[in-house]
């Protein structure tokens, strides 16, 4: 499991699903945040590609794997 504050690269997998801070090229564009799926990869900026990071701000459980949810 992913601990708050792990920084990932495009291409790899999505260790917890949650809220992620994006950092892109500084003369891109600003950090914001977005929500990441568990499993999936994350992928390259269309402007910066591979040298955007993904940092995780808050896990949190996707509804599909939450034992009261079918």
């Amino acid at each position: 499991m992913a601990s708050i504050g792990d920084e990932f690269k495009p291409g790899q997998e999505v260790p917890h699903s949650g809220i992620y801070k994006v950092v892109h090229d500084q003369y891109h564009a600003q950090e914001h945040e977005v929500t990441c799926v568990f499993g999936k990869p994350f992928p390259p900026c269309n402007h910066c590609g591979h040298h955007v990071r993904f940092v995780l701000v808050r896990a949190a459980q996707h509804i599909s794997s939450n034992e009261h949810f079918s």
